[in-house]
């Protein structure tokens, strides 16, 4: 996708997510009976690429501006060497969050196309990530589809103001890959290691491009994202027991985290320390820090986790921080006075009937020996969440008392 628009144009953008899909179609129906290619992904794009000029070629109107403006007749096109990408995909990626981080459109509708059009994300799994709903997920990408469409604005031409005001859009959408790979809202696989390293690859480009170092403030947000997925990276492997069920934070084994993995990014989020602004990617980052750097669960320093949840409900306000307050506030404390704060706390609708909320209600309430309470609670936990991992994570958690 990022590499056709691109190419191509923003405002073909419906004909090239049916290239896109064809030449998966295609290579269902002719990897199964001949060999792989050596290289797949040159034969997707080389498919859709091919496909797509076809489609434009076949109305005159797209034909001449197609023409006008690549100075190419289609038949020189076509007979173009075969893709070899190499390099190319990753940087039309990154240049392609860039420009469909535009503001002109809605963050949350930003995040929605760039998402599912540029990132793989299903509706399901954009709609769940968001805390939206599916109906709400599918008109925020027509709109933003729509809008972008009319963009004739390429990616080179961007001013440097205008890459900077769009670097923050890039951050979440990088942060949002990751998290989804972290803990995957996919039916059937919990953790998807592949989205993990694809945000932390892209985020590594990012730091690395001119554009991730026009000034000071946005390195080191950049460093610091880039610190936080290295230091929850460390831990994947120990996230998961022999058969692939998804084990807490106190039941995993921290021989199995990855120091190397602890060590880079320990030296990125150092290096993100070196302007005085802070952004939510460092606070972030300094918790899993806490926890990287903890021999034990229990040998946490609580207090400093509490005190940078704390700081984080003022920098980005979310139910979420709060929700991770009160959990550490329980371990730091009482499980009361986990529960107090979430008892005094005003929650909007939408997180009130997550599984978050339902899970943490139930902990703490069978911890207080209340175990009436702990039971519903634990029963609407487990009905609503998303997938059977979480599941079961959820019931081996609460129901086994």
């Amino acid at each position: 996708m990022a590499l056709l628009v691109r190419r191509m144009g923003i405002q073909n953008i419906d004909v090239i997510e049916d290239a896109v899909q064809w030449s998966m179609e295609q290579a269902l129906e002719s990897w199964s009976k001949n060999n792989i290619p050596d290289n797949p992904p040159a034969w997707l794009y080389q498919v859709a690429y091919r496909y797509l000029l076809s489609e434009i070629s076949s109305n005159q109107r797209k034909k001449a501006l197609l023409v006008q403006k690549f100075s190419l007749q289609t038949e020189q096109i076509m007979d173009q060497p075969e893709v070899t990408l190499s390099g190319e995909m990753s940087d039309s990626l990154l240049h392609m969050l860039f420009l469909t981080c535009n503001d002109a459109i809605p963050l949350e509708s930003q995040l929605v196309f760039t998402l599912k059009s540029l990132c793989g994300f299903s509706i399901r799994e954009v709609a769940l990530r968001l805390f939206i709903s599916e109906a709400n997920t599918y008109k925020r990408f027509n709109r933003a589809r729509q809008t972008l469409k009319k963009q004739s604005l390429e990616l080179d031409k961007l001013s440097d103001a205008d890459r900077l005001n769009r670097l923050p859009s890039v951050h979440r959408v990088l942060y949002l890959i990751f998290t989804e790979g972290y803990l995957s809202s996919h039916e059937d696989i919990a953790i998807r290691k592949d989205l993990c390293e694809e945000a932390i690859r892209l985020t590594l480009l990012l730091v690395e491009s001119a554009i991730g170092n026009l000034d000071e403030s946005n390195a080191v947000n950049s460093h610091a994202l880039l610190a936080l997925m290295y230091l929850h990276s460390a831990r994947l492997d120990a996230r998961q027991d022999g058969f692939d069920t998804l084990l807490l934070l106190e039941q995993q084994n921290r021989n199995q985290w990855d120091q190397n993995k602890i060590a880079q990014g320990l030296v990125f989020l150092e290096k993100s320390t070196k302007s005085k602004n802070i952004s939510r990617y460092h606070i972030e980052a300094g918790i899993v820090a806490e926890h990287c750097l903890s021999k034990s669960f229990e040998e946490t320093p609580w207090g400093r986790v509490i005190k940078s949840y704390e700081l984080l409900e003022k920098i980005a306000p979310s139910p979420m921080h709060l929700l991770n307050r009160a959990i550490a506030t329980a371990e730091h404390k009482t499980p009361k006075a986990g529960l107090d704060i979430l008892k005094s706390a005003d929650i909007p609708q939408w997180f009130s009937r997550s599984y978050h909320w339902y899970a943490v209600l139930a902990d703490l309430h069978f911890r207080c020996g209340e175990p009436t309470l702990g039971q519903g609670y634990a029963n609407q936990a487990i009905d609503s969440a998303p997938t059977k991992n979480i599941q079961n994570l959820l019931s081996k958690r609460l129901l086994n008392r």
